[in-house]
């Protein structure tokens, strides 16, 4: 079941990137605070996680919002560093098992990933 918890949260496509700040809050590189849009965008994921009874999703790499195991480091220089985004960890707390896409995508060899 297909779900954008930053469109779900009310912002538009194409957005302006944004990063996690290690205080919690997502600003965009122009300073923007996007915060509150990104914690409907969780919610929302979460809702739909529980409605669908799902038990595992999979997510966008390094996304502020779907990051499984890293992010950006909020500098906007492409630094990444281990970290999760708003919604895997609103769908981890609710139980939910979080993967990223290059987590599942076939490698090379044929073997399916984790």
């Amino acid at each position: 079941m297909p779900v954008c918890p930053e469109v779900s949260g009310g912002l538009g496509v194409p957005r302006p990137a944004a990063e996690l700040q290690p205080d919690g809050s997502v600003p965009t590189r122009s300073g923007a605070d996007v915060t509150a849009a990104y914690r409907r965008g969780a919610e929302a994921a979460v809702a739909a996680a529980r409605a669908a009874g799902a038990t595992a999703a999979v997510l966008k790499a390094r996304s502020p919002s779907c990051g499984c195991a890293e992010v950006y480091d909020g500098s906007f220089t492409r630094t990444l560093v281990p970290g999760e985004g708003v919604t895997a960890r609103a769908l981890r707390k609710a139980g939910v098992t979080v993967r990223s896409e290059e987590d599942v995508v076939e490698r090379e060899d044929g073997a399916r990933g984790a």
